[in-house]
């Protein structure tokens, strides 16, 4: 795997669509924090990649950058594998591989690994349009503890669609099972990444002032940053430090992070009623959103810099050492 330094390190980031010389507004202060590293940003077209022309997606980047990060939008991993084609042919390559990046993207990838710290799933592959069979959700169902679920694809859900395209109530009643995941398949369209997947319903607390999920930023297996998930309405994580609040639970966690050996990893913990913390997702860190409040230095420096301990965000905004 290539390493990056502070000097060295170069992202890409996509360009904002009405400016193809700027970096997209919400990426914007990452991009400015990296240069004021040291490192590079470059541009790539989102757009043009997921309409399925790399070569113009990536027409902005020069030849010869040799290994490089992807900060930005989600990107399907077929279309990451064409970008990272498409980048070799011009003498660069993705630091996360293809493999790497859907190992950590999609569920089926990162399940087994996680297995016991996670809620049991179960999925269906299935292309956008296409909802699974009746009969083959209750087969589904039936490897699932008794009693509720959610559903969502190899990568997201619509869980703002609670009620209609996310929730179970009972996975004993296969018409509410099916009428979710063709509501869940429709809503989803042309995104519909992977296939369906149902997981069993697990109730987690939700303290007050602080984050009730968590998200853990991990590098080359070192838990390296620690953030409210992006759609906490607070930004404060449990504790005023996170080791008393998770370090515990973090040691199972490392382990499974470590046994995935993706480089650039997020784990989305939340903290269940009976006390024990859980991973509710998996994701690379490349395509992980950053929660509004947090300090993009701090990311930014988990990507340029050697390894050092795990640390919060400082509340004021202060930039970490």
């Amino acid at each position: 795997m290539a390493t990056t330094t502070a000097t060295t390190t170069t992202v890409l980031y996509c360009r904002d669509p009405l400016n193809e010389r700027r970096a997209d507004a919400h990426f914007a202060p990452e991009a400015r924090q990296l240069r004021a590293a040291g490192g590079t940003a470059l541009l790539i077209d989102h757009d043009a990649l997921l309409a399925g022309d790399a070569e113009r997606a990536v027409a902005r980047v020069p030849d010869g950058t040799g290994a490089v990060w992807y900060r930005g939008w989600m990107i399907p991993s077929g279309h990451y594998a064409a970008l990272d084609a498409a980048l070799r042919r011009r003498g660069g390559e993705l630091v996360v591989t293809p493999e790497a990046y859907r190992r950590a993207h999609e569920l089926p990838g990162w399940y087994e690994t996680f297995a016991g710290l996670t809620p049991v799933s179960g999925w269906l592959p299935a292309v956008p349009g296409a909802v699974p069979d009746p009969e083959g959700l209750a087969a589904l169902a039936a490897g699932l503890p008794p009693g509720a679920a959610v559903v969502k694809d190899y990568v997201k859900s619509r869980k703002h669609e609670w009620d209609e395209a996310c929730y179970v109530p009972e996975l004993a009643d296969p018409a509410a099972l099916h009428r979710v995941v063709a509501r869940f398949v429709e809503l989803q369209g042309e995104f519909l990444a992977g296939g369906v997947v149902v997981r069993a319903f697990e109730h987690f607390v939700t303290p007050r002032a602080v984050a009730s999920e968590v998200r853990v930023w991990w590098r080359d297996g070192v838990p390296r940053l620690v953030t409210a998930h992006p759609d906490s309405p607070v930004a404060e994580v449990p504790e005023a430090s996170f080791e008393p609040a998770l370090g515990p639970a973090l040691g199972p966690v490392r382990a499974a992070v470590e046994a995935l050996a993706c480089p650039f990893v997020t784990t989305d913990l939340a903290l269940r009623a009976d006390g024990v913390w859980r991973v509710v997702e998996v994701g690379d860190g490349q395509v992980s959103d950053l929660h509004r409040e947090a300090d993009p230095a701090a990311l930014i420096h988990l990507l340029t810099a050697d390894q050092a301990p795990l640390h919060t965000p400082d509340p004021s905004g202060t930039t970490p050492a």
